[in-house]
C-alpha cells in the first residue's frame, strides 16, 4: 500500500453514518474511466457466459470473477477503498466473497411485489447466539450502470435495520417493508454496506442493463463464500494484497495471527496508526 490511501481513511462522519445507518455512500469512488474499462470486462464475459448457455433475460449471477482480469483484481486492495474496509473492521480481514451480477431489463410491468428481503451470511444469522447479530463483515458494491433512478433493477435497503434480527414482511406478499428505499446511485458509485443490513434485489422494470460488482470483506477466521481460484494469483501479489486474498502460514494464524499473516497490521503500525 502506497501512503497516499491514508487520504482515503474512514473519517468520523463516515463512521457514524456507517453506524448508525448500516450503509455508506462514496460517490467517484471510480473515475469514468474505470466505469468504461471495467465495463467493457463485464460486458466481456456477460457475453461468454451467454454462449455458455446463460439466458439473456435473466440477472446473471457470477462469483470468482477477479481471476478475469487484473482491472477486477486492482479493486482487491483499491486504495480509496479498503483503507474504510479496515477503518470499520481492522486489520484481521481478507476478502471472503465476490459477485457479478448483470440484470437485463426484465419486459415485465412494475408490481409491488414483496422483494426477496434478507441478511447477509445465511446460518450465522440461525446459528449465532447473540443480539443484535454481529457484523462480522462488510460487502462494497461498485455500480458501473446508471441506477439515478428507481425502477433500474436497484438494490433496496431498509437503513438504520442492521440492529433488527426480524424484519416484518406483508402476509399478501405486496409492498416492501415499512422505511425500504431503493439506493439510486451513478456509475463510479460505491456503497458499503453492513452484512446485518435488510437489503434485496429488485426486479429491472427499465430498459437499462444493471451492472454491479460487489466485494466481500470478513474476518480471516470466516470461511470463504466461493471457491475462488488463486492459481498464480498470490505469487504476483504483493504482502497486503496476498492477505486480502486469504493468505497465511497457518491455520492457527488465522485466529491467532502472526505479525507473518498480516502484513496489514504491520504497514498500519509503521504509518502511526492504531492496532
Amino acid at each position: 500500500m502506497h501512503t497516499s490511501c491514508l487520504q482515503y481513511s474512514l473519517t468520523d462522519e463516515e463512521r457514524r453514518i456507517f453506524d448508525e445507518t448500516g450503509y455508506l455512500i462514496i460517490e467517484d469512488a471510480l473515475s469514468a474511466e474505470q466505469v468504461k474499462e471495467l465495463t467493457e470486462q463485464v460486458d466481456l464475459i456477460s457475453e461468454r457466459k451467454k454462449n455458455e448457455g446463460q439466458d439473456p433475460n435473466k440477472a446473471m449471477f457470477y462469483t470468482d470473477f477477479i481471476k478475469d482480469h487484473q482491472l477486477f483484481m486492482d479493486l482487491v486492495d483499491y486504495h480509496k477503498i479498503l483503507p474504510k474496509v479496515w477503518g470499520v473492521l481492522g486489520w484481521n480481514i481478507y476478502m471472503y466473497h465476490t459477485h457479478m451480477i448483470v440484470t437485463p431489463p426484465s419486459g415485465q410491468e412494475k408490481s409491488d411485489k414483496t422483494f426477496g428481503w434478507h441478511q447477509d451470511s445465511g446460518r450465522v444469522n440461525m446459528e449465532i447466539e447473540s443480539h443484535p447479530r454481529p457484523r462480522l463483515s462488510l460487502k462494497v458494491a461498485y455500480f458501473l450502470s446508471d441506477l439515478s433512478e428507481p425502477g433500474r433493477g436497484n438494490f433496496w435497503i431498509v437503513p438504520n435495520s442492521h440492529l433488527t434480527d426480524h424484519m416484518p414482511l406483508s402476509e399478501t406478499g405486496t409492498g416492501q417493508p415499512e422505511g425500504a428505499i431503493p439506493v439510486v446511485v451513478k456509475p463510479g458509485t460505491a456503497v458499503f454496506f453492513d452484512r446485518r443490513l435488510w437489503h434485496a434485489a429488485s426486479t429491472n422494470w427499465s430498459d437499462v442493463t444493471r451492472k454491479v460488482l460487489f466485494y466481500g470483506y470478513g474476518y480471516r477466521w470466516i470461511r470463504r463464500k466461493d471457491d475462488m481460484t488463486m492459481d498464480g494469483l498470490l505469487e504476483k501479489s504483493d504482502p497486503i494484497r496476498r492477505q486480502m486474498l486469504g493468505d497465511g502460514l497457518s491455520c492457527n494464524g488465522y485466529y491467532t495471527p502472526t505479525e507473518e499473516d498480516v502484513p496489514l497490521k504491520v504497514w498500519m503500525r509503521e504509518q502511526g496508526l492504531t492496532v
